[in-house]
């Protein structure tokens, strides 16, 4: 064999892990957030579905801003090797990705078990299975140090403990108080602005308004569609449930609601993209000419991510399980 063919062989190999682990990171950002939780509210279970936002929102909210108080830097290059550079601005210590990696499958366990019918040995795989690949994927892309991720991943388990009890409160607040939305939008507001004065600009800023805005619209929408009747919880006499038979009209309505609804909340989320930023900047004349550079002011950034994603989360709750009813595959 050439030493071409072998350096060609070794590239290959090389790059296999690397893609391995680009999957792995996919389970924390926002591609797989926008496909993972409206396939649980308008597929699977829309209560657990809701549910999972919480306890999403409360643990990336207290790791992001958790990061701004902290301040520990990344890893240093040399010599680690790093393989992403989109969230280098970022401060390390706890990873937010082990976080989430953690606090949603124990999340869905601790949701569905009771509720749903499936051996409890499902739920134990299931977590350190995905814990795992998330966590160990970001010491192998050079984002964090084992250290990062331990913190990460206790830290989450301390929250848990803390406002697990309370999730249900939460939820049955969201749909039901007369004022919930009022009280959603401005407690999440201001949740976005003391974390927009803990430290300067950096990408977990704008995840962070992100994520606020995401969890708001949702639990706005909840309270929409819940005062319409449009979503209704199965009655507690029913419990737990049963797996539906798998069928082909089962697996075709699931697909359509899925295409149907992605495309809306896509079209709602670049619509409302093109409308704040420069509204944002006209009202605080700030200049748009460099929308990277507009964007590192705390006036357009969280306006733009707080509006933004808090009508992604309403489209995800109301405007799609509507169309779903008026064209009869809810």
């Amino acid at each position: 064999m050439s030493l071409r063919q072998r350096l060609t062989q070794l590239a290959g190999r090389l790059q296999e892990p690397q893609k391995v682990a680009r999957f792995q990171r996919l389970c924390g950002v926002e591609l797989f957030y926008i496909l993972f939780f409206p396939f649980w509210i308008w597929n699977l279970d829309a209560l657990v579905g809701r549910r999972l936002v919480v306890i999403w929102v409360l643990v990336m909210y207290l790791g992001q801003c958790t990061k701004d108080v902290i301040r520990w830097p990344r890893p240093a290059s040399p010599p680690v090797v790093k393989l992403e550079v989109f969230y280098n601005s970022e401060y390390s210590m706890p990873s937010t990705h082990a976080m989430s990696g953690t606090a949603i499958p124990i999340a869905m366990v601790l949701l569905t078990y009771g509720r749903w019918q499936y051996p409890l040995i499902y739920g134990l795989i299931l977590i350190p299975c995905w814990c795992s690949l998330v966590c160990l994927s970001r010491i192998y892309m050079g984002m964090h140090s084992i250290l990062d991720i331990i913190a990460g991943f206790l830290y989450t388990i301390l929250i848990l403990i803390i406002f697990y009890p309370f999730v249900d409160l939460i939820d049955n607040f969201n749909q039901t108080h007369k004022y919930a939305p009022l009280i959603i939008i401005g407690l999440h507001l201001a949740l976005g602005i003391f974390s927009f004065t803990l430290d300067t600009w950096s990408t977990s800023r704008g995840d962070t308004a992100e994520i606020l805005g995401s969890g708001a619209g949702i639990a706005c929408g909840s309270h929409v569609t819940y005062n319409m009747g449009l979503i209704l919880d199965p009655s507690l006499d029913i419990l737990p449930l049963a797996r539906p038979p798998i069928t082909m009209t089962l697996c075709g309505k699931a697909i359509l609601r899925i295409l149907i609804g992605m495309v809306f909340v896509l079209i709602v989320r670049d619509i409302m993209k093109k409308i704040t930023i420069p509204l944002a900047c006209k009202i605080f004349n700030i200049p748009c000419d460099d929308v990277r550079k507009a964007r590192q002011h705390m006036e357009v950034e969280l306006p733009y991510r707080y509006i933004t994603y808090g009508m992604v989360g309403f489209s995800i709750t109301f405007f799609v399980p509507y169309i779903f009813f008026f064209i009869g595959i809810s």
